[in-house]
């Protein structure tokens, strides 16, 4: 019974071993297989060394004729040569293994990543916690451990080589070298398990940290950290958890020396102890130079080897532990159960039924959707309208199944979509999220995104954009379509030397640049603000004090400096971004259904009239959903379903839900106040459904 959980955990570490073994294997073979054995030949070099000394000495004393002397010496001159050459190649090799097994690891490590289904994993602190130290495990472990079983076989062969002169010399010595060893052995290997939970353990805080270090470099956070303050509370933060992951780490390091310190003071003593008996044994004779020069060698040797095997062992066996990360995401499978032969879905021919649908993120989580059931009919729009956290981003999460409802159906013309292969069903399926992506890419890139047939058909790319009103944006840009839209790729400082420093040719700030007639240019979508007495701000005016602006970033260069590096790629205003993420969906223009979640909720009203008139025409006659919280977007709507707390509440046409006078009516009233010189209304209550007001 007892041995029961020392072969599992032997099993479970050969498991590892051979993984990471094969990984290797498969990434480099041939530098592996040369650095294998340059590695096994120079475990050998210190024991030839030894007993080529030993010759020279004793045939020195006994006079032994030259000859042989010469030959000893030559074989002694020629280890030492190899000696100084192995470090240096094995370096190289173990450098060409570890680029090699880094991209396999990492190609493998995200391949795996990518299969995962839906969103839950990437949603889990934990399963987040295990990526991380995934990806460093990937990284380091595979050669970390090739390393570690060469050097304990390299350890092994040096070990057998020495055992066999210290036996003869003293069979006593040797029994007290070897039995100073296990107490070694056992400690790396209790110090290794606890090092490895120790990572283990402050993921959560490094995680934190990093988070912290984040708002404090990053521009996205830089204005709000500067405008409050807050940068000496984030930095406060940031330390705090720096010194809570340094405790932990300081607590193994402390546990460490102390154990390393005793085992140092053990082997000093089974070394010295040696070392008197050996000088006691040359003065009565028993002992010759040569045993004397291969007792001092083997005894520092096997002492060493000892050492570093199971230096070795507890480095490995620690690799091995965080490889176990690794493994896990790699071969967790999917996240979402998928049918061995999952059908392709037929294009949209009825329309989409959501049947008593229930859905709560986990069972510690409230419900967010009550069993919510609607049908959106093909060819037709439905517009989801509700309070924050009414359920309706959620909804949109389903139906491109990203999650699963807990309970109840999602038919896609009758057929579950649980029953469907879930990447053939996201491709008939085109979607603007609330939440939508900016990729540091090339304009042309950020549009093909959303349908990669179009990544080498710039006429789908340019047609998408002018839907979505940013094609003429994206033309006046330094290198059109191929202009890099982020400044994270700088280029290197040229012959010339570095970038200017921080001052010179300086820009201004992207929001609301002003114009010399007053007026401003707002950065959130290409529409220009009126100047003062209701004219429009026109052209690119000259800004004050003889700046110009400049049309490929909305910033305004200001006097004395050059304008911004096309090179060097350029920052949109968010309204554009908002915008080409809206042309990246509608590239799907063969599309069953188009999602749009808040699809203008960062541009002017000019832009977003215009935005909308256009949707409105790219929706007639299709299957869409529409979701914004600005209700005079979604008015036009076949369909508007109003959601609180997770249930349908109301659903009709606007004319229908206007004339009820129901929780559509209020927010509709309200927001058309604030449009009219009138008293301002209270904010409205919706309704709870019956049974949920508790």
């Amino acid at each position: 019974m007892t041995t029961a959980p020392a072969v599992s955990r032997l099993r479970t570490t050969s498991r590892r071993l051979a993984a990471a073994g094969a990984l290797a294997r498969r990434a480099a073979p041939g530098a592996l297989a040369v650095f294998v054995a340059v590695s096994l030949a120079a475990a050998a070099l210190p024991v030839a060394a030894a007993w080529f000394t030993k010759a020279v000495l004793d045939g020195m004393a006994a006079g032994a004729p030259a000859r042989t002397l010469l030959g000893h010496g030559a074989a002694l001159a020629a280890v030492g040569l190899l000696t100084a050459l192995a470090p240096q190649a094995t370096r190289y090799l173990r450098a060409e293994t570890d680029r090699a097994v880094q991209l396999l690891a990492q190609d493998r490590l995200f391949g795996a990543v990518q299969e995962f289904t839906g969103l839950a994993r990437f949603e889990d602190p934990r399963f987040l916690d295990r990526l991380r130290l995934a990806q460093q495990a990937g990284r380091m472990t595979p050669n970390q451990s090739v390393d570690g079983l060469l050097g304990i076989v390299s350890a092994a062969l040096t070990i057998t080589g020495f055992l066999g002169s210290l036996l003869v010399v003293s069979p006593v010595m040797t029994a007290l070298v070897l039995g100073a060893g296990l107490p070694v052995l056992l400690a790396q290997l209790s110090l290794a398990r606890r090092r490895a939970r120790m990572f283990w353990d402050i993921g959560p805080a490094e995680r934190r940290e990093l988070f912290y270090a984040d708002l404090l470099t990053t521009v996205d956070a830089a204005k709000e950290v500067r405008l409050f303050g807050t940068g000496p509370f984030l930095r406060a933060r940031m330390r705090a958890e720096r010194r809570s992951a340094n405790a932990a780490q300081r607590a193994v390091d402390r546990r460490d020396l102390a154990v390393q310190s005793g085992l140092g003071l053990l082997t000093a003593a089974v070394a010295g102890g040696g070392l008197l008996w050996a000088v006691g044994a040359a003065r009565t004779g028993a002992l010759s130079v040569g045993d004397i020069t291969v007792f001092i060698a083997a005894l520092a040797g096997v002492q060493g080897a000892l050492t570093a095997l199971a230096g070795e062992i507890a480095r490995t066996h620690q690799a091995l532990l965080m490889f176990d990360h690794y493994l896990a995401v790699t071969t967790a499978g999917p996240d979402l159960p998928v049918p061995a032969r999952a059908a392709a879905p037929e294009p949209l021919r009825r329309g989409i039924e959501l049947r008593d649908v229930w859905f709560r993120y986990s069972d510690g989580h409230p419900w967010v959707l009550r069993g919510v059931s609607l049908t959106i009919p093909y060819g037709r729009s439905l517009a989801l309208v509700g309070l924050n956290g009414a359920g309706k981003s959620t909804l949109v999460k389903l139906l491109c199944r990203m999650y699963d409802p807990t309970r109840g159906a999602i038919l896609w013309d009758g057929t579950d979509l649980r029953d469907l292969d879930p990447a053939a069903l996201r491709r008939r399926i085109g979607a603007v999220f609330q939440d939508y992506m900016t990729y540091d890419l090339t304009a042309a890139e950020n549009i093909a995104l959303g349908d990669l047939d179009a990544l080498d058909d710039p006429a789908r790319i340019r047609a998408a954009a002018r839907r979505a009103g940013i094609d003429r944006r994206i033309r006046e840009l330094p290198q059109g379509y191929d202009t890099l839209l982020t400044r994270l790729f700088f280029p290197s400082p040229g012959p010339e030397g570095p970038p200017e420093a921080p001052g010179e040719g300086r820009t201004a700030a992207p929001e609301d640049v002003p114009y010399a007639s007053g007026g401003t240019r707002d950065t959130a979508g290409d529409a220009l603000a009126a100047a003062p007495g209701g004219a429009p701000a026109a052209g690119r005016e000259d800004t004050p004090a003889g700046g110009t602006q400049d049309p490929y970033e909305d910033v305004a260069v200001l006097p004395g400096g050059p304008p911004p590096d096309p090179a060097a790629g350029v920052e949109l205003s968010g309204g554009q971004w908002q915008r080409l993420a809206l042309a990246r969906a509608l590239l799907r223009e063969r599309c069953d259904l188009m999602v749009l979640d808040e699809p203008s909720a960062g541009l002017d009203a000019a832009a977003e009239h215009e935005i909308h008139t256009a949707l409105r025409r790219h929706r007639r006659g299709r299957t869409s959903l529409l979701i914004s919280h600005r209700l005079g977007a979604v008015r036009d709507a076949d369909l508007i379903v109003v959601l609180d707390g997770g249930r349908i509440v109301e659903r009709g046409d606007h004319r229908a839900l206007t004339a009820t006078g129901g929780a559509y009516a209020r927010l509709f009233a309200l927001q058309a106040a604030g449009y009219r010189d009138a008293p301002q209304l209270p904010a409205p209550a919706l309704p709870l459904p019956p049974g949920d007001a508790a």
